[in-house]
């Protein structure tokens, strides 16, 4: 018969991961949980610790799904109530299942095909094509008179022949401008230089500008670079961005947690308990609609129109159960939620996109 690790011969009297005393009848170190084996690690251990670690992993995630998705409410609850070791983590599940679903939707949605963005040279070589193929100039009216849209093209024009060199500021007269006056000129010349030389070397690019070379000059042309960059291909900047929202929503859902406390702030409940159910319900959005992407991918039929009934049934079932309140108080806090989450999304997604863009 083949000697097993947990065989009582093998165990020691220290722990062999933090040297805390042990007895041949301790199966596990009390204090690190490490099993208590002095035997020498072989091939058919190492796998036999690997698979059983997995399969309990396995167990927990298939128990936490048929729940999270079946039992709405019901594993918040359970989990605030210390019914812990049976589930997954929320934060690690919530993780989990946000990269997949943004793996799903990068594999069946694409940012490549964005078109460039169109600059104010573009908008007018359009308006300047149109006013050739009539007789008449180009007016349009505004709250201060009509506007003659030919004098607009041709100061377009003029601003797009001009060179870097033409708007070029000194740094002494830069020292005299207000901190966000001086930005936008230098973002300004920046750009232009950029277009005209194709230089992406910061340092290079001060030096040839007699500019000082500080951090903040080397940053800003920089993202004069990476605008032009945007301009041209929209769709790296938002590949990009979709990248890192699992991480950006992980940061947003404590912000919405707060408001979930507000709203109610007369129910046992601390800010924890709340954040938990807010993970679990996010963690249940994004399954849902992983689903719903597949679907609408091999049959391009109703799954998303399905996913939202189903997830808006889901979270009132959610809230009601977890909260435990009526059906009139429920449906008055859930309309109010979403009212917050949406306001609150729109202003994450702003911050978010400058952030991003200031480290892109």
């Amino acid at each position: 018969m083949a000697s097993n690790r947990f065989d009582l011969k093998y165990r020691g009297t220290k722990c062999l991961n933090c040297d805390f005393p042990l007895d041949k009848s301790d199966k596990y170190c009390p204090t690190c949980g490490q099993l208590n084996s002095t035997k020498k690690l072989k091939f058919d251990d190492f796998f036999s610790e690997f698979f059983s670690g997995l399969f309990a992993y396995d167990s927990r995630f298939q128990r936490t799904l048929r729940v999270l998705l079946f039992s709405p409410g019901r594993i918040s609850k359970d989990y605030i109530n210390g019914k812990r070791m049976c589930y997954a983590n929320p934060f690690r599940f919530y993780l989990s299942a946000s990269i997949i679903f943004f793996l799903i939707w990068s594999f069946t949605n694409s940012f490549d095909n964005i078109q460039p963005i169109s600059g104010n040279t573009e908008i007018a070589e359009q308006l300047q094509q149109d006013s050739l193929n009539t007789d008449t100039p180009n007016i349009v009216t505004t709250p201060v008179g009509g506007m003659n849209l030919d004098s607009i093209i041709k100061v377009q024009n003029e601003n797009k022949a001009k060179s870097y060199k033409e708007f070029y500021v000194p740094p002494q007269e830069l020292d005299t401008m207000t901190y966000l006056d001086a930005g936008n000129k230098k973002l300004n010349i920046y750009s232009r230089f950029y277009k005209e030389t194709t230089i992406r070397d910061a340092e290079v690019a001060m030096d040839s500008l007699a500019y000082p070379q500080t951090t903040y000059n080397h940053w800003l042309y920089k993202k004069a670079v990476d605008w032009n960059t945007v301009k041209d291909n929209p769709g790296l900047f938002f590949n990009y961005f979709v990248n890192k929202l699992p991480f950006i929503i992980f940061f947003y859902l404590p912000v919405f947690a707060l408001f979930i406390w507000l709203l109610y702030l007369r129910r046992p409940f601390n800010y924890m308990e709340h954040l938990i159910f807010a993970f679990h319900v996010q963690t249940t959005f994004f399954i849902v609609y992983a689903l719903a992407l597949l679907v609408d991918y091999l049959l391009k039929d109703w799954a998303f129109t399905i996913a939202n009934t189903v997830f808006i049934f889901y979270l009132y079932k959610a809230m009601r159960n977890f909260y435990g309140q009526g059906r009139v108080k429920t449906i008055v806090k859930f309309i109010l939620l979403n009212f917050i989450f949406f306001i609150l999304a729109g202003i994450a997604a702003i911050i978010s996109i400058l952030a991003s863009f200031a480290i892109y």
